[in-house]
């Protein structure tokens, strides 16, 4: 399985960024996704996770402004990112899990894409 995140980029505070992850090779394999992000100098948090049945579940920090979605007929999974903060600032993660669960802990997903990195100026 293989993961490509997209659509980071500069956007100023209050402003909305869409970012996607596409999964290629055994995408049947794959039953829960996760986006995380990371800030400089610190530890990789948990942003929101999505299962195949569309369960979700979301950071408090990003819960009402940040919402999830999956297309499963382009094995793709959207973050629709809206009312962007400064401290929204990081490299954002996708990652894909063959267990049907909201997974916190990072280490419960086999599967990482590369990381797509979203700036929000105040």
């Amino acid at each position: 399985v293989q993961l490509q995140a997209s659509g980071g980029g500069l956007v100023h505070a209050g402003e909305s960024l869409r970012l996607s992850c596409a999964a290629s090779g055994s995408t049947t394999s794959i039953r829960s996704m996760g986006w995380y992000r990371q800030a400089p100098g610190k530890q990789r948090e948990l942003v929101a996770t999505i299962t195949s049945t569309r369960s979700t579940t979301y950071a408090d920090s990003v819960q009402g402004r940040f919402t999830l979605s999956r297309d499963n007929a382009k094995h793709t999974v959207y973050l629709q990112m809206n009312s962007l903060k400064s401290e929204d600032t990081a490299v954002y993660y996708c990652a894909g899990s063959g267990i049907l669960a909201l997974w916190v802990l990072a280490d419960k997903y086999s599967y990482w894409g590369q990381g797509t990195e979203v700036t929000v100026s105040s």
